[in-house]
């Protein structure tokens, strides 16, 4: 069975405080360079061949990820 990745982040324009205290944490901890963290879900699915990204898609925005707040990507 092939596995489909389904990775959710919160939308740009939504403020990620779980991103910002890791980006705090990283400067104590004296690690440098990094500018700014998002945080995210990731899942994977099996699924049968003949289901389609249509398909995955739907069930994205309806159960795995939070279309107002949240985006996903889909990676086969």
């Amino acid at each position: 069975m092939p596995t489909v990745i389904v990775d959710v982040v919160l939308k740009p324009e939504i403020l990620d405080p779980q991103g910002q205290a890791i980006v705090g944490a990283l400067g104590r901890l004296g690690i440098e360079g990094v500018t700014a963290v998002r945080q995210g879900k990731h899942f994977e699915l099996d699924v049968e061949e003949h289901v389609e990204d249509e398909t995955i898609a739907k069930l994205s925005q309806t159960l795995l990820a939070n279309p107002v707040i949240e985006d996903f990507s889909i990676r086969r």
